[in-house]
């Protein structure tokens, strides 16, 4: 039965793996790109190291695998935020269609605030 339940998480993993190398390809603009890497991606390799978990039956590395897993879903948003964030201040163009700039009018409203206004560092 664990060969079953490995067998299914493996290829739900490697499904999602898939998908997020296709968005990665296909996707228009760095922000859309992140966003498939870190969803489809941290999916898929938990999935993945999930089956490993369930094929190998140890505690050690049932731990090991729940503590990657762990990782990754704390992680993957993290890095991927910055990576967008940072892109988007290097001037990294957005994709056409899109219509919101949350942090383009955050950065315009800073700008625009008076010295005496600004915090002090």
């Amino acid at each position: 039965m664990s060969a079953l339940i490995a067998s299914a998480l493996l290829i739900i993993g490697s499904i999602f793996c898939l998908v997020a190398a296709v968005g990665m390809l296909r996707l228009p603009d760095t922000l859309m790109r992140m966003h498939a890497a870190t969803k489809a991606g941290t999916l898929g390799a938990g999935c993945i190291l999930a089956a490993e978990a369930v094929v190998a039956a140890e505690l050690g590395t049932t731990l090991k695998a729940i503590a990657a897993i762990v990782f990754l879903l704390l992680t993957a948003p993290v890095a991927a935020h910055l990576i967008g964030r940072a892109a988007y201040h290097r001037g990294i163009l957005l994709f056409d269609r899109t219509w919101i700039d949350e942090l383009g009018e955050a950065m315009e409203n800073k700008q625009a605030a008076p010295d005496d206004e600004r915090p002090q560092s």
